[in-house]
Protein backbone atom coordinates (compact mmCIF):
# COMPACT_ATOMS: atom_id res chain seq x y z
CA UNK A 1 0.00 0.00 0.00
CA UNK A 2 3.16 2.33 -0.29
CA UNK A 3 2.15 5.81 -1.86
CA UNK A 4 4.87 7.44 -4.35
CA UNK A 5 4.94 11.04 -3.66
CA UNK A 6 1.30 11.81 -3.57
CA UNK A 7 -0.49 13.95 -1.07
CA UNK A 8 -2.81 13.37 1.69
CA UNK A 9 -5.09 16.28 3.65
CA UNK A 10 -6.92 14.63 6.35
CA UNK A 11 -10.50 16.66 7.57
CA UNK A 12 -11.25 15.78 11.06
CA UNK A 13 -13.95 18.03 13.19
CA UNK A 14 -14.31 19.01 16.66
CA UNK A 15 -16.75 20.46 19.12
CA UNK A 16 -20.44 19.58 17.47
CA UNK A 17 -21.33 18.41 13.58
CA UNK A 18 -22.10 20.49 10.72
CA UNK A 19 -19.88 23.05 11.51
CA UNK A 20 -18.58 22.48 7.47
CA UNK A 21 -16.05 19.83 6.87
CA UNK A 22 -17.19 19.52 3.63
CA UNK A 23 -16.89 22.75 2.39
CA UNK A 24 -13.95 23.34 4.00
CA UNK A 25 -12.37 20.42 1.96
CA UNK A 26 -14.35 21.78 -1.24
CA UNK A 27 -12.44 24.85 -0.65
CA UNK A 28 -8.98 23.76 -0.32
CA UNK A 29 -9.68 21.76 -3.02
CA UNK A 30 -10.51 24.54 -5.16
CA UNK A 31 -7.58 26.30 -4.18
CA UNK A 32 -5.31 23.74 -4.96
CA UNK A 33 -6.76 23.46 -8.36
CA UNK A 34 -5.98 26.98 -8.87
CA UNK A 35 -2.19 26.37 -7.79
CA UNK A 36 -1.84 24.04 -10.47
CA UNK A 37 -2.65 20.43 -8.71
CA UNK A 38 -4.59 17.66 -9.56
CA UNK A 39 -7.33 16.87 -6.36
CA UNK A 40 -8.98 13.82 -5.59
CA UNK A 41 -11.32 13.32 -2.61
CA UNK A 42 -12.65 10.64 -0.17
CA UNK A 43 -15.52 11.09 2.20
CA UNK A 44 -14.79 8.53 4.68
CA UNK A 45 -18.43 8.27 7.27
CA UNK A 46 -18.38 6.11 10.15
CA UNK A 47 -22.48 5.21 10.40
CA UNK A 48 -22.90 1.87 9.14
CA UNK A 49 -25.26 1.93 6.75
CA UNK A 50 -23.36 0.53 3.31
CA UNK A 51 -25.15 4.03 1.80
CA UNK A 52 -27.06 6.82 2.68
CA UNK A 53 -29.58 5.60 -0.29
CA UNK A 54 -32.17 4.12 1.96
CA UNK A 55 -31.64 7.26 4.13
CA UNK A 56 -34.43 9.79 5.19
CA UNK A 57 -33.99 13.03 3.63
CA UNK A 58 -34.77 14.52 7.18
CA UNK A 59 -31.74 12.50 9.05
CA UNK A 60 -29.00 13.26 6.59
CA UNK A 61 -30.25 15.52 3.71
CA UNK A 62 -30.15 14.53 0.08
CA UNK A 63 -28.30 11.95 -1.52
CA UNK A 64 -25.38 12.61 -4.23
CA UNK A 65 -25.19 10.74 -7.05
CA UNK A 66 -21.66 9.92 -8.75
CA UNK A 67 -21.92 8.95 -12.66
CA UNK A 68 -21.00 5.62 -11.75
CA UNK A 69 -24.72 5.36 -9.81
CA UNK A 70 -23.43 5.06 -6.72
CA UNK A 71 -25.42 6.75 -3.84
CA UNK A 72 -23.03 9.66 -1.49
CA UNK A 73 -23.25 11.99 1.29
CA UNK A 74 -24.02 14.88 -0.32
CA UNK A 75 -20.32 16.55 0.27
CA UNK A 76 -19.16 14.78 -2.77
CA UNK A 77 -21.91 17.31 -4.40
CA UNK A 78 -19.86 20.08 -2.78
CA UNK A 79 -16.17 18.87 -3.81
CA UNK A 80 -17.72 18.15 -7.61
CA UNK A 81 -18.87 21.72 -7.59
CA UNK A 82 -16.25 23.89 -6.09
CA UNK A 83 -13.57 21.49 -8.37
CA UNK A 84 -13.26 19.74 -11.57
CA UNK A 85 -12.61 16.22 -10.44
CA UNK A 86 -15.41 13.46 -11.13
CA UNK A 87 -15.76 11.37 -7.98
CA UNK A 88 -16.96 7.86 -8.48
CA UNK A 89 -18.01 5.12 -5.51
CA UNK A 90 -14.50 4.67 -4.12
CA UNK A 91 -14.56 8.28 -3.31
CA UNK A 92 -17.24 7.78 -0.57
CA UNK A 93 -16.93 4.52 1.84
CA UNK A 94 -18.67 3.83 4.83
CA UNK A 95 -18.00 1.92 8.38
CA UNK A 96 -21.09 -0.21 7.16
CA UNK A 97 -19.58 -1.06 3.45
CA UNK A 98 -16.11 -1.89 5.00
CA UNK A 99 -17.92 -4.34 7.75
CA UNK A 100 -19.91 -5.64 4.82
CA UNK A 101 -16.49 -6.57 2.51
CA UNK A 102 -14.60 -7.83 5.61
CA UNK A 103 -17.77 -10.50 6.59
CA UNK A 104 -18.13 -11.49 3.13
CA UNK A 105 -14.03 -12.13 3.09
CA UNK A 106 -14.08 -13.86 6.15
CA UNK A 107 -17.07 -16.06 5.05
CA UNK A 108 -15.00 -16.84 2.41
CA UNK A 109 -11.57 -17.84 4.36
CA UNK A 110 -9.76 -15.47 2.58
CA UNK A 111 -7.70 -14.79 6.20
CA UNK A 112 -7.06 -18.47 6.07
CA UNK A 113 -7.86 -18.71 9.50
CA UNK A 114 -6.77 -15.45 11.20
CA UNK A 115 -9.22 -13.49 14.11
CA UNK A 116 -10.69 -10.66 12.36
CA UNK A 117 -9.98 -7.09 14.66
CA UNK A 118 -10.33 -3.61 14.24
CA UNK A 119 -6.57 -3.72 13.89
CA UNK A 120 -5.46 -4.22 11.41
CA UNK A 121 -8.05 -5.43 9.44
CA UNK A 122 -10.46 -2.53 9.24
CA UNK A 123 -7.62 -0.41 9.90
CA UNK A 124 -5.65 -1.31 6.47
CA UNK A 125 -9.18 -1.84 4.52
CA UNK A 126 -9.25 1.74 5.15
CA UNK A 127 -5.99 2.98 4.42
CA UNK A 128 -6.52 1.01 0.80
CA UNK A 129 -9.72 3.00 0.12
CA UNK A 130 -7.73 6.50 0.94
CA UNK A 131 -5.00 4.93 -1.73
CA UNK A 132 -7.88 3.97 -4.38
CA UNK A 133 -9.30 7.57 -4.17
CA UNK A 134 -5.96 8.74 -4.68
CA UNK A 135 -5.04 7.00 -7.56
CA UNK A 136 -5.47 10.23 -10.08
CA UNK A 137 -4.27 13.06 -8.01
CA UNK A 138 -1.55 15.34 -6.58
CA UNK A 139 -3.41 15.37 -3.69
CA UNK A 140 -6.19 13.67 -2.09
CA UNK A 141 -8.20 15.45 0.81
CA UNK A 142 -9.81 12.75 3.45
CA UNK A 143 -13.11 14.04 5.45
CA UNK A 144 -14.46 12.16 8.34
CA UNK A 145 -17.85 12.85 9.53
CA UNK A 146 -19.04 13.05 12.57
CA UNK A 147 -17.06 14.75 15.16
CA UNK A 148 -13.32 13.28 17.06
CA UNK A 149 -14.46 11.06 20.53
CA UNK A 150 -17.79 9.64 18.37
CA UNK A 151 -17.43 5.82 19.20
CA UNK A 152 -18.25 4.93 15.23
CA UNK A 153 -15.14 6.99 14.41
CA UNK A 154 -11.96 6.04 16.19
CA UNK A 155 -11.32 3.01 13.71
CA UNK A 156 -10.86 6.13 10.89
CA UNK A 157 -8.76 8.05 13.40
CA UNK A 158 -6.91 5.02 13.87
CA UNK A 159 -6.34 4.17 10.42
CA UNK A 160 -5.06 8.11 9.28
CA UNK A 161 -2.97 8.08 12.89
CA UNK A 162 -1.06 5.33 11.05
CA UNK A 163 -0.88 7.11 7.23
CA UNK A 164 1.04 9.49 9.08
CA UNK A 165 3.24 7.00 10.57
CA UNK A 166 3.29 4.99 7.26
CA UNK A 167 4.17 7.71 4.87
CA UNK A 168 6.91 10.41 5.01
CA UNK A 169 5.24 12.53 7.53
CA UNK A 170 5.37 15.30 5.10
CA UNK A 171 3.13 13.63 2.57
CA UNK A 172 0.17 13.86 5.42
CA UNK A 173 -1.27 17.01 6.64
CA UNK A 174 -3.34 16.93 9.32
CA UNK A 175 -6.62 20.11 9.65
CA UNK A 176 -8.52 20.13 12.45
CA UNK A 177 -12.35 21.85 12.09
CA UNK A 178 -13.36 23.06 15.14
CA UNK A 179 -15.92 25.75 17.09
CA UNK A 180 -15.48 28.61 18.43
CA UNK A 181 -18.52 30.18 20.16
CA UNK A 182 -19.19 34.18 20.60
CA UNK A 183 -21.04 35.40 23.53
CA UNK A 184 -23.02 38.27 22.94
CA UNK A 185 -23.65 39.16 26.19
CA UNK A 186 -20.06 39.18 27.08
CA UNK A 187 -18.82 40.19 23.37
CA UNK A 188 -16.00 37.31 23.85
CA UNK A 189 -14.71 34.64 21.62
CA UNK A 190 -14.79 31.44 23.87
CA UNK A 191 -11.65 29.26 23.27
CA UNK A 192 -12.10 26.46 25.70
CA UNK A 193 -14.48 24.04 23.12
CA UNK A 194 -11.56 24.21 20.81
CA UNK A 195 -8.83 23.51 23.58
CA UNK A 196 -10.69 20.49 24.47
CA UNK A 197 -10.90 19.25 20.75
CA UNK A 198 -7.32 19.27 20.32
CA UNK A 199 -7.10 17.37 23.59
CA UNK A 200 -9.12 14.45 22.53
CA UNK A 201 -7.32 14.31 18.73
CA UNK A 202 -4.00 14.53 20.18
CA UNK A 203 -5.39 11.50 22.67
CA UNK A 204 -6.06 9.65 20.17
CA UNK A 205 -2.24 10.15 18.35
CA UNK A 206 -2.72 13.02 15.82
CA UNK A 207 -1.41 16.88 16.58
CA UNK A 208 -3.19 19.06 14.00
CA UNK A 209 -0.92 20.83 11.63
CA UNK A 210 -3.64 23.46 10.84
CA UNK A 211 -6.89 24.39 12.90
CA UNK A 212 -9.67 25.97 11.16
CA UNK A 213 -12.05 27.86 13.75
CA UNK A 214 -15.59 28.26 12.59
CA UNK A 215 -17.14 31.33 14.78
CA UNK A 216 -20.09 33.98 13.84
CA UNK A 217 -16.78 37.06 13.62
CA UNK A 218 -13.23 36.41 12.86
CA UNK A 219 -10.82 35.53 15.26
CA UNK A 220 -8.72 38.48 16.38
CA UNK A 221 -4.52 37.51 16.64
CA UNK A 222 -5.05 37.32 20.22
CA UNK A 223 -7.32 34.75 20.22
CA UNK A 224 -5.41 32.96 17.48
CA UNK A 225 -2.36 33.40 20.03
CA UNK A 226 -4.24 32.05 23.11
CA UNK A 227 -5.85 29.15 21.03
CA UNK A 228 -1.96 28.92 19.43
CA UNK A 229 -0.73 28.05 22.87
CA UNK A 230 -2.85 25.82 24.80
CA UNK A 231 -2.95 23.50 21.42
CA UNK A 232 0.70 23.50 20.19
CA UNK A 233 -0.43 24.96 16.79
CA UNK A 234 1.43 27.80 15.33
CA UNK A 235 -0.65 30.73 15.76
CA UNK A 236 0.41 31.27 11.80
CA UNK A 237 -1.14 27.92 11.27
CA UNK A 238 -4.78 28.71 13.11
CA UNK A 239 -7.36 30.36 10.40
CA UNK A 240 -10.68 32.13 11.16
CA UNK A 241 -13.45 30.94 9.42
CA UNK A 242 -16.13 33.28 10.13
CA UNK A 243 -19.59 33.34 8.86
CA UNK A 244 -19.84 34.51 5.05
CA UNK A 245 -22.46 35.91 2.68
CA UNK A 246 -22.13 33.27 0.30
CA UNK A 247 -20.13 29.78 0.50
CA UNK A 248 -18.46 30.67 -2.89
CA UNK A 249 -16.68 33.18 -0.87
CA UNK A 250 -14.99 30.59 1.08
CA UNK A 251 -11.70 30.29 -1.04
CA UNK A 252 -11.05 33.39 -0.98
CA UNK A 253 -11.25 34.25 2.35
CA UNK A 254 -9.19 31.27 3.23
CA UNK A 255 -6.64 32.56 0.88
CA UNK A 256 -6.37 36.05 2.08
CA UNK A 257 -5.72 34.06 5.48
CA UNK A 258 -2.90 32.23 3.57
CA UNK A 259 -4.09 28.97 4.16
CA UNK A 260 -2.54 28.07 0.78
CA UNK A 261 1.12 29.05 2.02
CA UNK A 262 0.63 27.25 5.39
CA UNK A 263 -0.20 23.80 3.32
CA UNK A 264 2.85 24.25 1.25
CA UNK A 265 5.26 25.10 4.51
CA UNK A 266 3.63 22.12 6.05
CA UNK A 267 4.15 19.59 2.79
CA UNK A 268 7.66 20.99 2.22
CA UNK A 269 6.19 22.49 -1.29
CA UNK A 270 7.43 25.30 -3.41
CA UNK A 271 4.66 27.77 -2.85
CA UNK A 272 2.47 28.89 -5.95
CA UNK A 273 0.24 31.40 -5.94
CA UNK A 274 -3.66 30.75 -6.42
CA UNK A 275 -5.18 31.82 -9.70
CA UNK A 276 -8.18 32.81 -8.63
CA UNK A 277 -9.85 35.25 -10.65
CA UNK A 278 -12.82 33.39 -11.62
CA UNK A 279 -13.69 32.80 -7.88
CA UNK A 280 -13.81 36.70 -7.38
CA UNK A 281 -15.66 37.30 -10.96
CA UNK A 282 -18.47 34.37 -9.08
CA UNK A 283 -18.48 36.14 -5.97
CA UNK A 284 -17.97 39.60 -7.49
CA UNK A 285 -21.42 38.60 -9.45
CA UNK A 286 -23.52 36.89 -6.71
CA UNK A 287 -22.91 40.36 -4.91
CA UNK A 288 -23.95 42.51 -7.53
CA UNK A 289 -27.33 40.97 -9.26
CA UNK A 290 -29.62 43.91 -10.28
CA UNK A 291 -32.86 42.25 -11.10
CA UNK A 292 -35.19 39.94 -8.65
CA UNK A 293 -37.42 36.31 -9.19
CA UNK A 294 -39.32 34.56 -6.80
CA UNK A 295 -39.05 30.59 -7.58
CA UNK A 296 -41.37 28.20 -5.80
CA UNK A 297 -40.01 24.87 -4.67
CA UNK A 298 -42.99 22.64 -4.29
CA UNK A 299 -41.34 19.39 -2.23
CA UNK A 300 -41.83 17.46 1.21
CA UNK A 301 -39.02 17.86 2.50
CA UNK A 302 -38.79 21.63 2.40
CA UNK A 303 -37.71 21.73 6.34
CA UNK A 304 -34.77 20.08 5.76
CA UNK A 305 -33.21 22.58 2.86
CA UNK A 306 -29.94 20.01 3.18
CA UNK A 307 -32.46 17.35 1.37
CA UNK A 308 -32.35 19.60 -2.01
CA UNK A 309 -29.16 21.11 -1.52
CA UNK A 310 -28.02 20.57 -4.87
CA UNK A 311 -30.93 22.09 -6.38
CA UNK A 312 -30.51 24.98 -4.24
CA UNK A 313 -26.96 25.61 -5.43
CA UNK A 314 -28.05 24.64 -9.43
CA UNK A 315 -30.57 27.92 -9.04
CA UNK A 316 -27.65 29.97 -6.93
CA UNK A 317 -25.30 29.13 -10.20
CA UNK A 318 -28.18 30.07 -12.97
CA UNK A 319 -28.18 33.65 -11.02
CA UNK A 320 -24.60 33.77 -12.41
CA UNK A 321 -25.25 32.84 -15.67
CA UNK A 322 -28.92 35.32 -16.16
CA UNK A 323 -27.86 37.75 -13.33
CA UNK A 324 -30.92 37.77 -11.49
CA UNK A 325 -31.73 37.28 -7.85
CA UNK A 326 -33.97 34.15 -7.13
CA UNK A 327 -35.79 34.27 -3.90
CA UNK A 328 -36.76 30.59 -3.02
CA UNK A 329 -40.37 30.14 -1.21
CA UNK A 330 -39.92 26.64 0.05
CA UNK A 331 -43.92 25.30 -0.31
CA UNK A 332 -45.05 22.54 1.21
CA UNK A 333 -46.70 19.96 -0.71
CA UNK A 334 -48.58 18.29 1.71
CA UNK A 335 -49.91 21.63 2.96
CA UNK A 336 -51.39 22.54 -0.85
CA UNK A 337 -54.53 21.92 -1.49
CA UNK A 338 -57.38 23.13 -3.97
CA UNK A 339 -58.44 26.01 -1.83
CA UNK A 340 -55.11 27.69 -0.95
CA UNK A 341 -53.14 26.67 -3.99
CA UNK A 342 -53.30 29.64 -5.71
CA UNK A 343 -52.53 32.13 -2.91
CA UNK A 344 -49.36 30.39 -2.22
CA UNK A 345 -48.19 30.45 -5.86
CA UNK A 346 -49.41 33.55 -7.22
CA UNK A 347 -46.30 35.53 -6.96
CA UNK A 348 -43.75 32.82 -8.08
CA UNK A 349 -42.05 33.53 -11.25
CA UNK A 350 -41.11 30.04 -11.77
CA UNK A 351 -42.37 27.09 -10.27
CA UNK A 352 -39.75 23.80 -9.39
CA UNK A 353 -41.34 20.14 -8.31
CA UNK A 354 -38.00 18.12 -7.74
CA UNK A 355 -37.55 14.56 -6.83
CA UNK A 356 -38.96 12.62 -4.02
CA UNK A 357 -39.78 8.85 -2.77
CA UNK A 358 -43.42 7.50 -1.46
CA UNK A 359 -46.88 8.85 -2.07
CA UNK A 360 -46.75 12.26 0.83
CA UNK A 361 -47.97 14.58 -0.53
CA UNK A 362 -48.12 13.77 -4.55
CA UNK A 363 -51.54 15.30 -4.45
CA UNK A 364 -50.36 18.57 -3.58
CA UNK A 365 -47.60 18.95 -6.00
CA UNK A 366 -50.16 17.38 -8.54
CA UNK A 367 -52.12 20.64 -8.14
CA UNK A 368 -48.49 22.78 -8.36
CA UNK A 369 -48.04 21.29 -11.91
CA UNK A 370 -51.78 22.01 -13.21
CA UNK A 371 -51.50 25.58 -11.94
CA UNK A 372 -48.39 25.80 -13.58
CA UNK A 373 -49.51 24.29 -16.79
CA UNK A 374 -52.93 26.18 -16.81
CA UNK A 375 -50.86 29.78 -15.59
CA UNK A 376 -48.81 29.64 -18.24
CA UNK A 377 -45.89 29.86 -15.04
CA UNK A 378 -42.17 28.83 -16.50
CA UNK A 379 -41.85 25.30 -15.27
CA UNK A 380 -39.49 22.35 -14.53
CA UNK A 381 -40.22 19.16 -13.12
CA UNK A 382 -36.88 16.60 -11.86
CA UNK A 383 -37.42 13.37 -11.85
CA UNK A 384 -40.76 12.52 -9.74
CA UNK A 385 -41.42 16.14 -10.93
CA UNK A 386 -41.09 14.99 -14.77
CA UNK A 387 -43.50 12.05 -13.44
CA UNK A 388 -45.84 14.40 -11.19
CA UNK A 389 -46.52 16.25 -14.77
CA UNK A 390 -47.34 13.25 -16.57
CA UNK A 391 -50.05 11.94 -13.96
CA UNK A 392 -51.75 15.88 -14.23
CA UNK A 393 -51.88 15.77 -17.91
CA UNK A 394 -53.50 12.29 -17.78
CA UNK A 395 -55.64 13.17 -15.65
CA UNK A 396 -56.76 16.79 -17.13
CA UNK A 397 -56.08 16.27 -20.85
CA UNK A 398 -56.73 12.88 -21.63
CA UNK A 399 -59.66 12.12 -19.51
CA UNK A 400 -58.00 9.10 -17.61
CA UNK A 401 -58.87 10.60 -13.60
CA UNK A 402 -57.14 7.35 -12.51
CA UNK A 403 -54.40 8.11 -13.85
CA UNK A 404 -51.46 7.51 -11.26
CA UNK A 405 -48.32 5.49 -10.59
CA UNK A 406 -47.71 2.33 -8.89
CA UNK A 407 -45.23 3.35 -6.60
CA UNK A 408 -48.21 5.22 -4.73
CA UNK A 409 -51.11 2.67 -5.56
CA UNK A 410 -52.72 -0.09 -8.09
CA UNK A 411 -54.71 1.51 -10.73
CA UNK A 412 -56.06 0.57 -14.17
CA UNK A 413 -54.53 3.86 -15.96
CA UNK A 414 -50.28 2.83 -14.79
CA UNK A 415 -49.38 6.00 -16.25
CA UNK A 416 -45.92 6.04 -14.49
CA UNK A 417 -44.95 1.84 -13.80
CA UNK A 418 -42.19 0.40 -12.39
CA UNK A 419 -39.92 -1.90 -15.00
CA UNK A 420 -40.34 -5.48 -15.74
CA UNK A 421 -36.59 -6.39 -14.18
CA UNK A 422 -37.41 -4.46 -11.49
CA UNK A 423 -40.86 -5.83 -10.55
CA UNK A 424 -39.42 -8.17 -8.55
CA UNK A 425 -37.06 -6.52 -6.49
CA UNK A 426 -36.83 -7.44 -3.14
CA UNK A 427 -33.63 -5.12 -1.44
CA UNK A 428 -34.00 -1.40 -1.88
CA UNK A 429 -30.48 -0.20 -1.64
CA UNK A 430 -28.57 0.63 -4.59
CA UNK A 431 -31.38 -1.51 -7.31
CA UNK A 432 -32.78 1.74 -8.81
CA UNK A 433 -31.58 3.28 -12.04
CA UNK A 434 -28.19 4.96 -10.85
CA UNK A 435 -25.77 7.28 -12.35
CA UNK A 436 -25.26 8.82 -15.82
CA UNK A 437 -26.75 7.92 -18.79
CA UNK A 438 -27.29 9.15 -22.49
CA UNK A 439 -30.21 10.89 -23.46
CA UNK A 440 -31.06 11.76 -27.36
CA UNK A 441 -32.98 14.97 -28.16
CA UNK A 442 -35.14 15.02 -30.75
CA UNK A 443 -34.85 18.06 -32.76
CA UNK A 444 -36.71 21.36 -33.38
CA UNK A 445 -37.94 21.01 -29.71
CA UNK A 446 -37.03 23.27 -26.36
CA UNK A 447 -34.98 20.22 -25.21
CA UNK A 448 -32.94 20.84 -28.31
CA UNK A 449 -32.98 24.77 -27.80
CA UNK A 450 -31.65 24.38 -24.31
CA UNK A 451 -28.86 21.45 -24.84
CA UNK A 452 -28.09 22.74 -28.47
CA UNK A 453 -26.70 18.81 -28.40
CA UNK A 454 -28.58 15.82 -29.76
CA UNK A 455 -27.09 14.18 -27.19
CA UNK A 456 -26.52 14.42 -23.50
CA UNK A 457 -25.34 12.91 -19.92
CA UNK A 458 -27.61 12.90 -16.88
CA UNK A 459 -27.44 11.22 -13.78
CA UNK A 460 -30.28 9.22 -12.51
CA UNK A 461 -32.45 8.18 -9.05
CA UNK A 462 -35.23 6.52 -9.50
CA UNK A 463 -37.23 3.25 -10.17
CA UNK A 464 -40.39 4.25 -12.27
CA UNK A 465 -40.66 5.15 -15.69
CA UNK A 466 -42.90 6.95 -17.73
CA UNK A 467 -45.25 4.39 -19.27
CA UNK A 468 -44.33 4.05 -23.09
CA UNK A 469 -47.75 2.56 -23.95
CA UNK A 470 -49.65 5.77 -23.24
CA UNK A 471 -47.23 7.64 -25.30
CA UNK A 472 -48.71 7.61 -28.43
CA UNK A 473 -52.39 9.31 -26.67
CA UNK A 474 -50.19 11.76 -25.09
CA UNK A 475 -48.45 12.33 -28.41
CA UNK A 476 -52.01 13.04 -29.84
CA UNK A 477 -52.94 15.79 -27.12
CA UNK A 478 -49.73 17.81 -27.88
CA UNK A 479 -47.43 16.54 -25.23
CA UNK A 480 -43.91 15.89 -26.50
CA UNK A 481 -41.44 13.19 -25.64
CA UNK A 482 -38.24 15.81 -26.77
CA UNK A 483 -36.34 13.24 -25.08
CA UNK A 484 -35.43 9.30 -24.45
CA UNK A 485 -32.77 6.83 -22.74
CA UNK A 486 -30.68 5.90 -26.01
CA UNK A 487 -30.07 2.24 -24.77
CA UNK A 488 -33.69 1.39 -23.80
CA UNK A 489 -36.15 4.40 -25.45
CA UNK A 490 -37.50 5.28 -22.31
CA UNK A 491 -38.96 8.53 -22.00
CA UNK A 492 -36.85 11.41 -20.50
CA UNK A 493 -37.71 14.48 -21.26
CA UNK A 494 -41.13 15.65 -22.25
CA UNK A 495 -42.33 19.11 -22.66
CA UNK A 496 -45.77 21.01 -23.64
CA UNK A 497 -45.75 23.36 -26.84
CA UNK A 498 -47.08 26.64 -26.78
CA UNK A 499 -46.28 27.24 -22.87
CA UNK A 500 -43.91 29.47 -22.11
CA UNK A 501 -41.91 27.09 -20.56
CA UNK A 502 -43.09 23.64 -19.36
CA UNK A 503 -40.46 21.13 -19.27
CA UNK A 504 -39.66 17.92 -16.91
CA UNK A 505 -37.02 15.07 -17.23
CA UNK A 506 -36.50 12.00 -15.32
CA UNK A 507 -32.98 12.53 -14.54
CA UNK A 508 -31.46 14.91 -11.82
CA UNK A 509 -29.72 17.89 -13.72
CA UNK A 510 -28.74 19.65 -10.66
CA UNK A 511 -26.26 16.94 -9.95
CA UNK A 512 -23.99 18.37 -12.58
CA UNK A 513 -24.23 21.78 -12.08
CA UNK A 514 -21.55 24.31 -11.11
CA UNK A 515 -20.66 27.92 -10.29
CA UNK A 516 -18.63 28.31 -13.82
CA UNK A 517 -20.88 25.71 -15.52
CA UNK A 518 -24.37 26.04 -14.54
CA UNK A 519 -26.57 23.93 -15.70
CA UNK A 520 -29.05 25.03 -19.26
CA UNK A 521 -31.71 23.63 -17.92
CA UNK A 522 -32.18 26.34 -14.85
CA UNK A 523 -30.70 28.57 -16.91
CA UNK A 524 -33.36 28.33 -19.27
CA UNK A 525 -35.97 28.31 -16.40
CA UNK A 526 -34.77 31.85 -15.11
CA UNK A 527 -34.28 33.33 -18.55
CA UNK A 528 -37.83 32.50 -19.60
CA UNK A 529 -39.14 34.71 -16.47
CA UNK A 530 -37.24 37.24 -17.87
Amino acid sequence: MKNFGKKFIFITGGVLSSLGKGLTGASIGALLECMGYRVSFLKLDPYLNVDPGTMSPHQHGEVFVTTDGAETDLDLGHYERFTHATLRAENSITAGKLYAQLIEKERKGDFLGSTIQIVPHLTDAIKQAIYNASSSSDFTLVEIGGTVGDIEGLPFIEAIRQMGLYENRSNCLYIHLTYVPYLKMAQELKTKPTQHAVKALSSLGIQPDILICRSEIALSQETKDKISLFTNVQASAIISAPDLETIYELPLYLAEQQLPQVIARCMRLDYKAPALEKWQTIVTTLKTLDKHITVAIVGKYTATQDAYKSLYEALLHAQIATRVKIKIVWVDSEQLTQENHASQLKDSSAIIVPGGFGGRGVEGKIIAVRYARENNIPFLGICLGMQIAVIEFARTMLNLPLAHSTEFMETSQPVIDVMADQKWVTHKGGSMRLGAQTCAIKPATLAHAIYQQSHISERHRHRYEFNSRYADRFAQAGFIISGSDATNNLPEIIEIPGHKHFIACQFHPELQSKPFAPHPLFVSLIQATL
